[in-house]
């Protein structure tokens, strides 16, 4: 993070701008809005500034810059179209430990302008650390065409409640839950469509019965699938679930952005498994789920791909479901679903394959499966957990008929960044994964349709 996101209260402080055109006017603007005392040094004001200076809005000096004008300053913007001007502010700026910026050069400046979303009193600020002005407004665009415009009322109405509500719910946890009720429930659609006099009933409402159930709250539980493991592709459902979350239960393929979307203050705790390895063994994990439950506590358990999919969630719903705690199952994007995609393979394709199956060779399951049946030439399979059970897996194929010559794709870490696919034949797949060094997680695609694989992402068997 190259920039603190911060917010400054300039009421009354004052703020030096060093040129009067229109970028100028368009940094005065949100300077006026926050209510700073702003001085503009310029021989020239646009329209716009000559009629805030003749309102009283803002003093100006008809000079060119010298270092002086800036004492006193809070904060200095250079906004001309001269780098020696420009320069200047800052190294004057600097040398009086004033924050600088200067518009569109981040190297000069100390500070930069986000591009603000108001919906005051809620300001949401979007920056990109200068690299790119024209990305941070079309997120800007974006994100306003997402929030209702009386979305600031909401946030001045919660205020109002703090008091109240902290009076009659002491306890955090259950304050937080009642603020994720609060604005997702009656009250905020009755704001938002104008209607005060019913938001002040129901909120009342509201809080009589979050008294009357203080204390004795119940716990609930979220299995939540995170994907693949591109955060992109995490479901609305899963986010707004992990905001509210007291305790998140997370497995190791779970990425450091996506456990960021958790709430900050949720506490965090690593479940995972390595294969080979059961550092934490599954009974622990249900009896971490019961224990922050029956606490009266919302748990996130955070899977990779689908929790029904080689995740073990139903286990763990069964035994959420036997002492009687609410669970939530909120499916991802299996790794099957999401590793096809991200190559580019058809796991059906019409005149290819017609049927598609997801199997796991690990354990002592690999040596039950139906071989004879995964050996069937017109169809796809997708093995899970497969980075150390190649040899196995091509050894068992082959012996119920599996020709050599049958393609495969073997693809690495799935959906992100340094994602990898190798495709090959059944017969050279055991040589090539070896080469390859392959890392978990690797899911191994075996069908006609792996030659169908995005060739831009692909490296086959000869340039492994």
């Amino acid at each position: 993070m190259d920039y603190l996101p911060i917010f400054v209260d300039l009421r009354d402080r004052l703020v030096v701008v060093i040129g009067g055109g229109i970028v100028g006017e368009r940094k005065i603007e949100h300077l006026l809005k926050a209510r700073a005392r702003i001085r503009v040094v310029s021989p020239e004001l646009t329209p716009e500034l000559a009629a805030h200076r003749d309102a009283g809005r803002l003093d100006h000096l008809p000079l060119l810059f010298s270092p002086e004008q800036l004492d006193g300053a809070q904060l200095v913007v250079a906004a001309t179209d001269e780098e020696a001007v420009n320069e200047a502010v800052s190294q004057a700026a600097r040398a009086r430990g004033i924050w600088v910026n200067v518009v569109d050069d981040a190297k000069r400046s100390v500070f930069i302008f986000p591009a603000i979303v108001d919906r005051s009193p809620l300001i949401i600020a979007i920056g990109t650390a200068g690299s790119s002005p024209t990305l941070a407004r079309r997120v800007r665009t974006q994100i306003e065409s997402l929030l209702p415009e009386r979305l600031g009322e909401l946030a001045s109405y919660a205020s109002r409640w703090r008091g109240p509500v902290k009076a009659v719910l002491p306890a955090l946890p259950e304050r937080l839950r009642f603020w994720d009720h609060f604005f997702n429930g009656p009250v905020a659609a009755q704001l938002l469509t104008g209607n005060a006099a019913g938001a002040d009933v129901s909120m009342q409402q509201g809080l009589d019965a979050a008294r009357a159930a203080s204390g004795v709250q119940q716990g609930e539980v979220y299995l939540i699938g995170a994907g693949p493991g591109d955060p992109d592709l995490l479901t609305i459902r899963a986010q707004q679930l992990l905001q509210q979350a007291d305790v998140v239960l997370y497995d190791r393929l779970v990425s450091e952005v996506i456990l960021g979307r958790a709430r900050r203050d949720a506490e965090k705790i690593n479940v995972g498994k390595v294969p080979g390895q059961h550092d934490v063994p599954q009974a622990r994990i249900n009896e971490l789920l019961l224990h922050h439950a029956q606490r009266g506590l919302r748990v996130a358990r955070l899977k990779g791909g689908d929790p029904f999919v080689f995740g073990r969630g139903g286990e763990e719903l069964g035994v959420l479901r036997a002492a009687g705690i609410p669970t939530v199952v909120v499916p991802g994007i299996t790794a099957g679903l999401g590793a096809a995609a991200s190559s580019g393979i058809p796991l059906t394709h019409r005149g290819v394959s017609q049927t598609v199956t997801f199997v796991t060779a690990t354990g002592k399951q690999g040596s039950q499966l139906n071989w004879a049946g995964l050996a069937y030439p017109n169809q796809t399979v997708v093995f899970y957990m497969s980075a150390a059970q190649i040899d196995f897996i091509v050894e068992r194929l082959q012996a119920h008929g599996l020709a050599d010559t049958h393609p495969a794709a073997l693809v690495e870490r799935a959906t992100w960044p340094d994602q990898r696919v190798l495709t090959t034949t059944l017969g050279a797949l055991a040589a090539l994964a070896r080469a390859a060094e392959l890392k978990s997680p690797t899911l191994l695609i075996v069908g006609e349709v792996t030659a169908l694989a995005v060739l831009q992402s692909t490296v086959n068997e000869g340039e492994a």
